[in-house]
């Protein structure tokens, strides 16, 4: 995790980089199908509470808005707007956040010997002042909320494919 406290003089900004790692007993097709049905997450990811699509972009979903809200073991729910960037099945969905939270992220998949490897890239900024304010001494506390809800997602991937979580890591 790379975290920056910084911005303009007499703002604050602390920016934030996660890597999240989850290896499913499962080929790529069908994994692919759940991750790419972004608006289906909440069925599966705990911490995902709502997803609604605002507009509908190209055939593949590039240009797809999503309002998205997010609450896990912080009793605060963070709102953002998603916008998909890229999409090249099976492997990569890359997205860009604006509201609560703004930045990137990027899934990207890989099938190999023990299953489908999906890492998630989340590279944010904290767009509350209140947020920005408590960020040297909330860090941490942030970051592991944010590891929670990736953990609760890859138990939940499985769950949603009936099938094992391999492996799990996020840092």
């Amino acid at each position: 995790m790379e975290v920056y406290i910084g911005g303009l003089p007499g703002a604050q900004v602390a920016d934030y980089r996660f890597l999240t790692t989850w290896i499913v007993d499962a080929p790529i097709e069908p994994v692919w199908d759940v991750v790419y049905a972004i608006e289906r997450w909440p069925e599966w990811w705990p911490g995902v509470r709502s997803v609604a699509e605002l507009s509908h972009g190209e055939g593949n979903g590039e240009g797809s808005v999503y309002r998205h809200v997010w609450r896990s073991k912080i009793p605060y729910a963070v709102r953002f707007e998603v916008t998909v960037t890229s999409v090249r099945p099976p492997n990569l969905i890359a997205a860009s956040a604006e509201g609560g939270l703004a930045g990137t992220g990027t899934f990207r998949l890989f099938e190999g010997p023990l299953g489908t490897a999906v890492t998630y890239d989340w590279a944010v900024r904290t767009t509350k002042a209140w947020m920005n304010a408590i960020a040297p001494v909330a860090r941490p506390l942030f970051a592991w909320n944010h590891h929670a809800v990736m953990k609760q997602g890859g138990a939940g991937l499985a769950s949603a494919l009936g099938v094992a979580l391999v492996a799990q890591a996020s840092g």
